[in-house]
């Protein structure tokens, strides 16, 4: 019989696929014998059971009530008592942290006359009130699903009639007729009277709990964040404690290092008289941890010895959030914390220094994501910058963009290409799309633990909180400070690390970490970060079995690629020099009519290419270099057949006509249009009808590294016939290859080897790859094509058309351009490997495709036996992270 509620005495840190995140900690704090309230947690496969036949399970409510009644025979009181209340929180608690995407509900149990008992044992009439207040609030907005700012108008309007801007000037009277207000608001709005029931109030918040996980801001998270949508959440139900009893209570979030920078320290937010939602909804700013000493030192030595107990334990940065009830510390919760891309990097050598991890476990706790953050640029000199305001730098990074005051609005924007900085007095769950659409977030409310702060830090956007000078007017679409008035598209530049917000564009600077991999800053010259990357990336090169090379068509990108750490060129697309002024040379190739006009084109690309060629090779001297042979699709080189049409058009509509010229050139445009060009007259396809095309091709690579040679160099081209279908296909190139290879070393007298492989992007030829093979010397992976022509959809056209409402839906959880299709396309990739293997145990396999770069997509090349991946130069240095990764065993990409 399945159990569905575990009491946390039951559980552990280990448990969290069935207990949550939150619920597996708290489990493991109260093992541990810290100050934990009593609860119990509803598993996960409660919710996924709810959610898959949208009932709860039969045996769920009688479980529910055995836990319940022993939670109250502990704490000596009954749910909703009339004279003392046992008051309760429901709270969410996936697996994996998603800070403030699903919903919690507290001091369940208080109803019109528990109120009065809970005033009568506390002796402070006003908190209980307050405490009422925020039920019906929480509970109206989350469970019975009101406008939210139904309430929020409501409270604001209280705080105006008593001239304060503080909910803690409002008294017992002043709560109470909220209490009454809200009551009527949840009447008006839903039919139906606030729930009395306690009980009632506890399932219908257990159930609400279970639907978050299915709303729009959850789910977008998830795809965010690549968390899969099919795992739930937990509900945790605890006994309540109170921060908001009075001024000797308080709430507050604290980390046991700088989750922004990774520096140690002291840091985090309390808040006096509060629960902890204010703290995270940055309803109220908050003061300093430091602060918590001078107002209550017994609870402030305890929290510190209890958080250098909880990261010796987990080895690990610790967000832990907690209360102080009349001068009694209470733990909430605890988890590994989100942190920058820097604190990342910072913490994990820290911990190795400190003796509690190992380089390895070090390398597991960084990722190949985060280095690509700290590798962007940030702000140069501001010395002539027009400082505007100067708030807390909760996200580190430089964003510059247009000011914009509500999250469509930055969507709408982001979507036009704008870049955008959104302006809030405080984020909300809701406010994730726009979060996402954003290059930087600012806030005028709120600390480094509030809602912003978290959720910015976790997708690595630059964020600064808690700017109190600015008055933000999200109805106006202003921000104010002093005389100075930001308007909706005045552009703004953030400092997430400094916290300074200023008028206008400040210039970008280049990042130390691109500074250190290009060689412009040696390794101990750098502060502290870069001597992390060092130590971690290089650790990771001693460790990966997977090669790491990049695609670069020109001397350049060759020479950038290298100082990053590239051990060759994978892939270098010929049809790039042809672009710009070259690509007549294409078009004059295709469109030839005769024999002679085919040869003098022909003719005039061998010292074009040759050149090319002596560049790309001097430059990766020494190191393979795999040269993929012509694959345009024709119409990204013939001239466009609708103009053509319409200057047929007008010349026929003015009584002319089109001269000769025009008039073949739109016949033979017509003759060779495709209605899909991606499955056309491309690649082999194109060498094989455009006689001479490739020998010449290969000619060039030949004479090119014969002049490398002669010049005391070690060139080692590779050629690389793309789009082959059938072995035969490459039995012809290869043939005609091998006898200009001979041609070239007789006429210089230079024999350089030169090995011939495929790329393996047409399904037919992963599932014959170990006939392929016989003819081979390598295969490449090409997994843009593969994956085109393995789903039946063409990229430029899908991802525009439906891509959205399929990651909507849940039939794809990232793109698989993205990321590899790891059931799909990766099972032919696993065919070709093991088939190609089978026959030629010494075939030299990687994959030259988008997913090359890709972080999830390398562990999964690793696993399935490739030999090395090929990216862009500036994702050379993440896939040598992630390549050390892998070979660990991680099969994550992401610290979540």
């Amino acid at each position: 019989m399945t159990k569905y509620v575990y009491d946390f005495a039951e559980g552990g840190k280990d448990m969290k696929d069935l207990l949550g995140g939150k619920g597996a900690n708290l489990a493991e704090m109260t093992v541990l014998g810290l100050p934990v309230p009593p609860g119990f947690v509803i598993t996960t496969e409660a919710c996924t059971t709810y959610l898959r036949t949208g009932q709860e399970p039969p045996e769920l409510a009688d479980e529910v009530a055995d836990h319940l009644a022993a939670l109250e025979q502990a704490m000596g009181k009954t749910l909703g008592d009339a004279h003392d209340p046992l008051l309760v929180s429901v709270r969410s608690g996936g697996k994996f942290s998603m800070p403030g995407m699903m919903d919690t509900v507290l001091n369940i149990g208080l109803n019109d006359t528990s109120v009065t008992g809970l005033a009568e044992q506390s002796g402070n009439e006003r908190f209980a009130w307050d405490s009422y207040r925020r039920l019906v609030q929480m509970f109206g907005k989350t469970v019975l699903d009101v406008d939210g700012e139904l309430f929020e108008r409501e409270l604001d309007a209280a705080k105006r009639a008593k001239g304060t801007r503080s909910d803690l000037d409002l008294d017992a009277a002043d709560l109470q007729a909220l209490v009454r207000r809200f009551q009527e608001i949840v009447q008006e709005q839903t039919g139906e009277p606030f729930p009395q029931a306690p009980r009632v109030q506890m399932d219908l918040a257990v159930l609400a709990v279970f639907d978050s996980w299915n709303t729009d801001r959850a789910k977008l998270y998830r795809r965010q964040e690549r968390i899969p949508g099919d795992l739930g959440t937990a509900v945790n139900i605890c006994a309540m404690v109170f921060g908001n009893l009075d001024m000797d209570s308080g709430t507050g979030v604290a980390f046991t290092r700088d989750p922004g920078s990774g520096h140690r320290g002291l840091y985090g937010d309390y808040l006096q008289n509060a629960q902890g939602e204010d703290v995270v909804a940055g309803v109220r700013n908050t003061v300093g941890l430091h602060e918590l000493e001078a107002l209550d030192k017994a609870s402030y030595d305890e929290l510190l010895s209890i958080m250098e107990r909880l990261e010796n334990h987990y080895r690990d940065l610790c967000d832990i959030e907690f209360t102080v009830e009349r001068g009694k510390l209470w733990m909430l919760q605890t988890r590994v914390g989100k942190r920058t891309a820097a604190a990342a990097f910072r913490i994990a050598t820290q911990l190795v220094d400190e003796g509690l991890l190992s380089m390895d476990e070090a390398l597991e706790r960084v990722t190949g994501a985060q280095l690509a953050q700290l590798m962007f640029p940030r702000f140069g000199s501001t010395d002539e910058a027009s400082l505007l305001t100067t708030g807390m730098g909760a996200s580190p990074g430089a964003a510059v963009g247009k000011a914009v005051f509500d999250s469509a609005t930055a969507v709408r924007e982001a979507a036009r290409g704008e870049s955008v900085v959104l302006v809030r007095r405080e984020t909300n769950p809701d406010d994730l799309s726009g979060m996402i659409a954003a290059r930087g977030i600012l806030t005028s409310r709120g600390g480094k633990t509030s809602h912003a702060a978290v959720v910015a830090r976790g997708m690595g956007k630059t964020c600064v909180c808690g700017a109190e000078d600015l008055e933000v007017d999200a109805n106006e679409k202003t921000a104010t400070v002093g005389d100075l008035v930001v308007r909706e598209g005045d552009l703004l530049s953030i400092d997430g690390t400094t916290g300074a917000v200023y008028l206008g564009e400040v210039s970008v600077t280049p990042s130390p970490v691109v500074q250190y991999f290009e060689g412009e800053l040696r390794q101990e010259d750098g502060d502290d970060l870069v001597q992390s990357v060092h130590r971690l990336v290089t650790h990771a090169d001693a460790t990966r079995r997977l090669g790491v090379l990049t695609n670069a068509d020109n001397a350049e990108d060759a020479e950038r690629a290298r100082r990053f750490g590239a051990e060759g060129i994978g892939l270098c697309r010929t049809e790039h020099m042809f672009l710009g002024e070259r690509r007549q040379l294409v078009e004059d190739l295709v469109l030839a009519e005769s024999a002679e006009e085919q040869e003098a084109a022909l003719a005039a690309m061998l010292p074009l290419q040759r050149g090319d060629f002596v560049e790309i090779l001097r430059a990766m001297d020494g190191l393979p270099v795999t040269v993929r042979l012509l694959d345009p699709p024709l119409h990204e080189f013939l001239p466009d057949l609708l103009e053509l049409q319409v200057e047929q058009a007008v010349a026929e509509a003015t009584g002319g006509t089109m001269d000769d010229k025009r008039q073949r050139l739109l016949e033979h445009v017509r003759r060779l249009h495709e209605e899909n060009p991606m499955i056309g007259l491309r690649g082999v396809r194109l060498g094989l009808v455009i006689q001479g095309l490739f020998a010449v091709q290969v000619r060039a690579i030949c004479e090119a590294a014969a002049q490398l040679a002669g010049e005391g160099l070690d060139p080692r081209p590779e050629v690389m016939v793309p789009l082959v279908s059938a072995v035969q296909e490459l039995e012809i190139v290869r043939e005609e290859a091998e006898q200009v290879v001979r041609e070239v070393a007789e006429a210089t007298g230079r024999s350089v080897p030169v090995l011939i492989g495929t790329m393996i992007e047409v399904p037919r030829a992963a599932l014959t790859a170990g006939s392929i093979a016989a003819s081979a010397d390598f295969f490449s992976f090409g997994t843009n094509d593969l994956t085109q022509m393995g789903y039946g959809f063409s990229r430029d056209d899908v991802e525009g058309a439906f891509f959205s409402r399929y990651l909507d839906l849940g039939i794809f959880g990232v793109s698989p351009f993205e990321s590899i299709d790891p059931d799909g396309i990766g099972r032919l990739v696993r065919t070709a490997v093991d088939e190609g293997r089978a026959a030629k145990p010494e075939l030299r396999i990687g994959v030259c495709g988008e997913h090359g770069g890709d972080p999830e997509s390398i562990h999964f090349f690793a696993d399935a036996g490739l030999d090395y991946v090929s990216c862009s130069p500036f994702r050379v240095p993440v896939a040598r992270l992630e390549a050390g990764r892998a070979a660990l065993g991680d099969t994550s990409s992401d610290s979540r």
